[in-house]
């Protein structure tokens, strides 16, 4: 890929930007649509905010990789900079903060730096001991529930565990870690109007004010106090460290509890696959991957920028200096070029299962992507070995998704656990 000031080049399939649904109500399908348009279209975002919307996952490694792609709107964004964004547009809140997510270049590098110690290979799987006596605690809660009677599976199993590994790792205590699931999953809605939009964050700000003000008081070994630490020593700004409690306490939460809901569905409408994972012939750790590729639990995430005129040499497209980005990780997951024909079919014994784009790519990979393998490999294998026989208690055409083109779950998973395994 080289840098050019050739002008933007139209998508392959010339005609009206695509205007994405803001609704969420068909993820693949419009993922299926955004592909046949070409490696990358244009596109509306709420608001009809433009940008492009890229879907090979060969482009998408080498854009996410490409030293004149960032995520900073503050200096690379010229509707952002020009006051030409609203500003009460939706999904301001993901171009506002100033975290991680967010930063370029070395400002990437400084406020990444306070959060990857606490997310190493070494201490993450330290922690699955925590995470199956949290599973088995909430496995037992469930188990009090008859074998006939309809329980939520996401509120009660699939939100939970997320928020309460979340909570130790943050140092979040059970008074606020109810308030914090119900405001975080907000964040992640994109029909909102702008009215509710604005009350989302500012709902969130106001909890992460009181966790910092008890982790102030009372510091412990968790992730909070690291930060405080970190801001007290001048190394990074007050809003920067409440920019950074959004982005874990967000990351943190809503991928996880999304694969947990998605790889529940997906067991319990492919039984064939379940046996054959209750019987030993496929491992845990390739059902995890099976899941992230066929359901990504961030279908798009929003937003990059183009720092100079940016030109793809292999789709011949041009980024002009100034666009924005957003790129579909569910479109990636499900591409024929990579996965095969069968692309859209649920198959753990897939062999480019582990060849997805989850997690990102790049200096921005995610750094909790180890935790959530660990949390969906324990959750789901714990949770089918207690109820072999859990099942829908509806048709799984009529799960209702989560009102997002960025977060891809269910609005809720109600099942019958059946008898429990002795």
């Amino acid at each position: 890929m080289t840098t050019s000031s050739t002008p933007s080049a139209e998508a392959p399939a010339a005609g009206c930007p695509y205007r994405l649904d803001v609704t969420g109500s068909d993820i693949h399908g419009e993922a299926a649509a955004l592909r046949e348009r070409g490696a990358a279209t244009r596109v509306l975002l709420p608001g009809d905010v433009p940008a492009w919307a890229v879907t090979d996952p060969g482009l998408i490694r080498r854009l996410l990789t490409h030293p004149d792609i960032s995520k900073d709107a503050a200096r690379h964004w010229p509707a952002y900079t020009s006051g030409q964004l609203p500003a009460d547009w939706p999904l301001r809140i993901w171009v506002d903060v100033r975290n991680a997510l967010s930063a370029y270049g070395e400002e990437h590098r400084r406020l990444r730096r306070p959060l990857a110690s606490a997310f190493t290979a070494r201490r993450v799987r330290a922690l699955a001991p925590q995470i199956e006596t949290l599973v088995h605690a909430l496995l037992d809660e469930l188990q009090n529930a008859g074998p006939d009677e309809v329980v939520d599976l996401r509120a009660r199993f699939a939100w939970q565990l997320p928020l309460q590994v979340a909570g130790a790792i943050l140092g979040v205590g059970e008074d606020l870690r109810d308030d914090f699931r119900d405001a975080a999953g907000a964040l992640f809605a994109t029909d909102l109007t702008p009215e509710q939009a604005q009350e989302a964050p500012a709902r969130v700000y106001e909890l992460i004010g009181r966790l910092v003000e008890q982790k102030t008081k009372a510091p412990g070994d968790d992730v909070t106090s690291g930060l405080i630490a970190a801001h007290q020593r001048g190394d990074i700004s007050h809003p920067e460290l409440l920019d950074s409690l959004v982005l874990l306490i967000g990351a943190s939460h809503e991928t996880t509890v999304d694969a947990l809901d998605h790889g529940a569905v997906n067991l319990m409408t492919h039984r064939d696959q379940l046996t054959r994972l209750l019987d030993g012939e496929i491992a845990w750790e390739q059902v995890t991957e099976e899941v992230l590729r066929h359901q990504a639990p961030i279908a798009t995430i929003i937003m990059r920028f183009a720092v100079a005129d940016v030109v793809d040499e292999p789709t011949g497209l041009t980024f002009a200096q100034g666009d924005a980005l957003v790129i579909n990780y569910a479109a990636a997951g499900r591409d024929p070029a990579v996965h095969g024909p069968d692309a859209d079919q649920f198959d753990p014994g897939r062999p480019t299962a582990r060849d997805h784009l989850a997690f990102g790519h790049g200096v921005h990979l995610c750094l909790g992507a180890e935790l959530a393998r660990i949390e969906i490999r324990i959750a789901l294998d714990a949770l089918f070995a207690r109820f072999p026989d859990l099942q829908l208690a509806v048709p799984a055409g009529d799960l209702v998704p989560l009102p997002s083109f960025i977060s891809n779950g269910h609005e809720s998973v109600p099942v019958r656990l059946g008898r429990p395994a002795a």
